[in-house]
């Protein structure tokens, strides 16, 4: 078979490049080794009729324009802002950190002032900073560290703060007023009728073929074309020629509760202390869906299993290095998205960069 353009995944980076190629009229093919499309992003309806995140909630985000102009011409979408808690003892507190976490954790009446200098208080001076325990004591101090984040950390990563790079703490941030939305970005959104049909929209091309249930390995060399961009975990593509890079997994646990409006008063609940999963979603928060029961999902986290995030350790990422070596010596292959390029990437952010690319490739314009 030849083509002008093989891609290798069906998430969002690999989408993006299928979508972008095939509107300028080159024809592309795309192998997806999952039976279907969307990556992790995926959505469908459960059993009984309510739209559910198969792997776990996907929650659209962004400050880019040029990422949410793209995106809605394959899309409507609905206004959602995420809010987490985290269950601490038996109580629920706003996360990101903020003010009414403190004042109601401590049972204090502080102003927004207050809580500046309560922080400044409590926190641990680190530096330099070389780690995710520098990043957290240095912003909060040891106790709030030890209530939020620690516990949840070892359950995620099965590594203790010391041990993970600070980019994985520097994420989440800690804030001295109310606003209780997990993110700030000036676009929250939800496509209106879930990822999957944004997905159908953007592939649905008279140029772009799809062939699910398709490892890259069993058509490798088979499929010629002229330029292959490849979004799938980069070592498998060198055979893991320097060993294997380690990811964490998931495992869900999706359950349907009949005749029950709400599990929960928010989109998501964090566990970092208790129970063996780290958090528990609740779907209807964020599709708006209305339903006469609810879904909910309960995450696991575990060592094997399907790649979902790449561990940041100076190891991994020394390891990470010689693979990137291999890549760029590769002709006419590009590795795009969060597994080929071994680094967590937001929705918007896995787009971005596939948007950058195919102008770098092409020459052309989003």
């Amino acid at each position: 078979m030849k083509t002008d353009i093989l891609v290798v995944g069906a998430g969002f980076a690999g989408s993006v490049i299928a979508e972008r190629y095939a509107a300028e009229g080159r024809s592309v093919v795309v192998v997806e080794k999952r039976e279907h499309i969307g990556g992790n992003a995926f959505d469908e309806f459960d059993v009984t009729g309510v739209l559910v995140h198969r792997y776990g909630p996907h929650i659209f985000h962004t400050n880019s324009p040029q990422i949410s102009n793209y995106l809605s011409r394959f899309t409507e979408w609905r206004s959602y802002e995420h809010k987490v808690l985290a269950m601490v003892e038996s109580q629920l507190y706003p996360v990101p950190i903020n003010r009414t976490t403190i004042n109601r954790l401590y049972g204090l009446s502080l102003d927004q002032e207050g809580v500046a200098r309560y922080l400044e208080s409590v926190r641990t001076h680190r530096m330099p900073v070389l780690n995710s325990e520098d990043v957290v004591l240095n912003n909060v101090g040891s106790d709030l560290c030890d209530k939020f984040f620690r516990g949840y950390t070892m359950k995620q990563w099965n590594l203790d703060l010391s041990e993970l790079s600070p980019v994985v703490a520097g994420r989440i941030p800690v804030r001295t007023n109310d606003d209780d939305r997990y993110f700030t970005d000036d676009f929250q959104k939800m496509p209106s009728e879930g990822y999957t049909k944004l997905f159908e929209r953007m592939l649905h091309h008279p140029n772009i073929r799809v062939e699910l249930g398709t490892d890259f390995a069993s058509v490798k060399g088979k499929i010629i074309a002229d330029k292959v961009f490849y979004s799938g975990p980069i070592d498998s593509y060198f055979d893991h020629r320097f060993g294997k890079l380690p990811y964490r997994s998931l495992s869900f646990e999706h359950q349907h509760l009949p005749d029950r409006l709400q599990f929960q008063p928010v989109g998501t609940v964090n566990y970092p202390n208790d129970f063996s999963f780290t958090r528990i979603t609740e779907f209807k928060h964020l599709t708006g869906q209305s339903h006469a029961g609810t879904s909910i999902v309960r995450e696991y986290p575990k060592s094997e299993g399907d790649p979902y995030y790449p561990i940041p350790t100076p190891e991994t990422l020394a390891l990470y290095r010689k693979y990137s070596e291999l890549a760029e010596a590769e002709k006419n292959t590009h590795f795009i998205g969060r597994l080929a390029e071994y680094r967590y990437y937001n929705m918007d952010q896995a787009v971005a960069s596939a948007l950058t690319l195919y102008r770098k490739c092409a020459g052309g314009q989003a």
